[in-house]
């Protein structure tokens, strides 16, 4: 499977805009929105859901009021403070759960001496496989407060690999989720290669560090794009001479221009708006990946070019 993943080291980078002026280019590709805590690759593809399925993961617990007897032992040993007593009317003298502030531990479960206390599977968010212009895209949502996102992410990928099967196409493109954390995790193992979009600040320069130290840990072929370039054009060449220090591949840099905002207030990708500075510059980068995602179909290993 040919899975490209972008990520880059904070929110705001561009990868998004790019990775949807990708599947513009890719032109016989499945989609896969990784950044399940702030999706936002839909805005520009204006997706049509086609299948919807719960996203569930973790317990909380949920009393009976028909059953519970009020003695308390519920309360008296949450450590989350999630138990509520009920006070006038209805369910006085009894208890519930608040569900926002239950981590579901159990504990209350196995202290209900009448096993009041059912302990059910929580739904989490939803993943939805949906049409686009440029192809099937699989994406999520995580719902406020919900966890294990990385779990989220993972089934996301899953179902777009299954889909590119399905369809007979073996390039997936991942819009990931920003930072090195759990998520970014779960958006990069195993795949084909790795594009980090950065831009020529200090802070880029420092997230940049921190995203190839995770490919490398991870043994992924990782490639590096410098967007907005020319804001900063000093900065921009040490990013790319520090990409290099690192044997990460530059495959190289797009330009600040008013046409990507254009693009995003008209719900369309920056190629999709004619020719343009920024564009041109991302159909470049397009074409200097295209070698390094052919040659690892056959590799067996990943590298760093």
């Amino acid at each position: 499977m040919n899975e490209l993943v972008i990520i880059s080291g904070k929110g705001g980078t561009g990868k998004t805009s790019i990775l949807a002026s990708f599947a513009a280019l890719a032109g016989n590709a499945v989609l896969a929105d990784g950044d399940v805590d702030a999706a936002d690759l839909h805005l520009l593809l204006a997706p049509t859901v086609q299948r919807r399925e719960e996203f569930r993961c973790g317990h909380e617990a949920v009393i009976r009021q028909d059953d519970c007897i009020g003695c308390g032992a519920c309360l008296a040993r949450c450590r989350f403070e999630a138990v509520r007593m009920g006070k006038g009317g209805v369910g006085e003298g009894r208890f519930a759960i608040d569900p926002t502030a239950c981590e579901g531990c159990g504990v209350c479960v196995k202290a209900c001496p009448v096993q009041a206390i059912d302990f059910p599977e929580k739904v989490s968010g939803e993943w939805y496989v949906s049409d686009t212009r440029f192809g099937p895209l699989v994406h999520a949502r995580l719902n406020p407060g919900g966890e294990n996102s990385g779990k989220l992410v993972s089934q996301v990928r899953t179902a777009a690999r299954e889909l590119a099967a399905e369809h007979g196409t073996d390039t997936v493109l991942v819009d990931g989720p920003p930072g090195v954390g759990c998520p970014v995790i779960a958006a990069i193992s195993g795949a084909a290669q790795v594009l980090v979009v950065t831009e020529p600040t200090l802070s880029g320069l420092h997230d940049l560090q921190r995203v190839l130290a995770l490919t490398r840990h991870f043994n992924l072929c990782a490639a590096v794009c410098v967007n907005k370039w020319d804001l900063n054009p000093e900065l921009a060449e040490r990013i790319e001479s520090v990409a290099r220090a690192a044997t990460a591949v530059v495959a190289g840099r797009v330009r600040y221009d008013l046409v990507v905002t254009q693009a995003q207030v008209a719900g369309r990708t920056v190629v999709e708006m004619g020719s343009s500075a920024a564009g041109d510059d991302i159909r470049n980068v397009w074409s200097a990946l295209l070698p390094a995602r052919d040659a690892s179909l056959t590799s067996t290993g990943g590298n760093h070019g």
